[in-house]
């Protein structure tokens, strides 16, 4: 003779061993931590699903949310340039701000590992005065000397051999602007300073019109990485060409991060969306109200940026589609 008792769950009928509500979950392979019954039209307490027993008859619902999670223990996500690997995929410069120790703040704050650093005469006048190095130590962050400011590729090269002999570092930025109003890059002198770089033992990350062409000539004549700009330098008005931006980073084979017009932390995010392996900003940090705490929210920003790329976003569509499934409707 049986001693299963018939019940009704979620609809359908069952015949089930005698036990507990809990023990009735366990076996449908569910945890009764995560669930929510009803039994005969009354909920029952999570807390009495152990105590209290089935009978025969009884009328079930058993519920739980769905969508779903899962382990959020990521592998670790880095990116590599000339060899030379980094986690912090936002890179900082350290012009505009109040003084070297607001700059050493925010840049701790930002957690970036790389920061750009432009190539000055030394104050003979007054040899005691501040040096960004007794702020942001070398040897724990990545400096990237770059040629802020010159307008020819003699000059740009002039700048960077003078550094490479100042401090060693040969990973470096090059950018060759065209004219002080824009300041946007002279492609012909870009490409032909990259090239003369690349030749000397130079690993050239390289500032760039936002045009795949152009990216993909710098690759070709030994840039390590390309830049291309978001919006024009200093300007926070965000990317502005998303299209050409994602077709850069489909055609090349180093490093493609954006540099120049970030605003704010959803401009960030969106070059981390479009693929780019990062991202370079001064002005939006240096410039705002409170740079410690938009250097936190950058860093913020382009973490959410790449797991949204990685993770893979969602289809677009003409009409609602509903979120919740209409199987399972009590």
């Amino acid at each position: 003779m049986s001693t299963e008792l018939s019940l009704t769950i979620n609809g359908e009928p069952r015949r089930i061993a005698p036990g507990s509500i809990a023990d009735l979950v366990r076996s449908l392979e569910l945890d009764p931590a995560k669930v929510a019954v009803e039994r005969n039209g009354e909920i029952v307490p999570r807390s009495t699903l152990a105590a209290v027993a089935i009978a025969e008859g009884d009328v079930l619902e058993i519920v739980h949310f769905v969508g779903g999670g899962q382990d959020d223990t990521w592998p670790e996500d880095t990116w590599t340039v000339a060899g030379r690997t980094f986690r912090s995929r936002l890179i900082v410069g350290t012009g505009k701000y109040k003084d070297f120790a607001q700059n050493a703040a925010a840049v701790e704050a930002s957690g970036a590992e790389i920061v750009t650093v432009a190539v000055r005469r030394v104050n003979v006048s007054d040899r005691g005065a501040p040096m960004l190095t007794d702020f942001i130590d070398p040897k724990k962050i990545t400096y990237l000397p770059n040629t802020a400011g010159c307008f020819t590729a003699e000059d740009a090269i002039r700048t960077l051999r003078l550094a490479r002999e100042a401090g060693g570092w040969d990973l470096v930025k090059l950018e060759v602007l065209g004219e002080a109003r824009t300041l946007y890059p002279n492609m012909i002198e870009t490409i032909r300073a990259t090239e003369v770089l690349a030749k000397e033992g130079f690993l050239p990350m390289v500032y760039c019109v936002d045009d795949p062409i152009a990216a993909k000539q710098l690759e070709d004549v030994g840039a390590v990485a390309v830049m291309p700009l978001g919006a024009p330098i200093g300007s926070g008005l965000g990317i502005q060409n998303r299209v050409t931006i994602r077709l850069i980073v489909e055609g090349a084979k180093v490093p493609v991060l954006v540099d120049a017009g970030v605003g704010t932390a959803s401009d960030a995010a969106v070059a981390l969306e479009l693929g780019c392996d990062g991202v370079l900003m001064n002005t939006a940090i240096a410039e705002a109200k409170d740079p410690i705490r938009m250097a936190r929210a950058m860093k913020a920003a382009v973490e959410a940026g790449r797991d949204a790329y990685l993770a893979g976003r969602m289809g677009t569509r003409k009409y609602a589609d509903p979120s919740s499934p209409l199987a399972g409707l009590i």
